[in-house]
């Protein structure tokens, strides 16, 4: 079940993972990853597609309050977004990091969307701990050569 039917979670913001389709990782290596988080990371539902390939999965740490719906995409939408993103990173100042990582999406067809969801509860001592997205964020873009980007922002991960 994704985290936007669970009245728990609310919706916070989305990143993006671009990669080249030949690096979609497997079910079994997406799960091997997240597991290598340790155990503050726990996988709540995994679902494939026709071809056992990662379609979806949901990801929740407890104890950051975060929550996390993880979504694979292809085909003509990234191919636009790619071409909006090369837009936008033309007016923005870029480091020579940053640079590399943009001349990369251009090859990119794929992509995780990771819509980031913050547990609510009812004390006023527990609050969202962003880190646990920009793990995963991270994580995931190095297991499949991918580039992750702050929708919002720009930010280039």
């Amino acid at each position: 079940m994704s985290l936007f039917g669970n009245p728990s979670y609310q919706y916070r913001e989305t990143y993006f993972i671009l990669f080249e389709e030949d690096q979609r990782p497997s079910p079994d290596a997406f799960i091997a990853a997240i597991a290598e988080l340790g155990d503050r990371y726990e996988i709540k539902e995994i679902h494939k597609d026709s071809d056992e390939q990662l379609e979806s999965m949901t990801v929740v740490s407890p104890s950051d309050f975060a929550g996390m719906d993880i979504t694979y995409v292809d085909g003509e939408e990234v191919l636009e977004q790619v071409g909006e993103l090369n837009e936008q990173f033309r007016t923005t100042t870029l480091t020579g990091d940053e640079m590399k990582k943009i001349a990369r999406i251009g090859k990119c067809r794929a992509r995780f969307d990771i819509l980031h969801f913050e547990e609510i509860t009812t004390s006023e001592d527990d609050f969202l701990d962003p880190g646990s997205l920009l793990t995963v964020v991270e994580k995931i873009a190095n297991l499949c050569g991918g580039v992750g980007i702050d929708r919002e922002s720009l930010t280039i991960i």
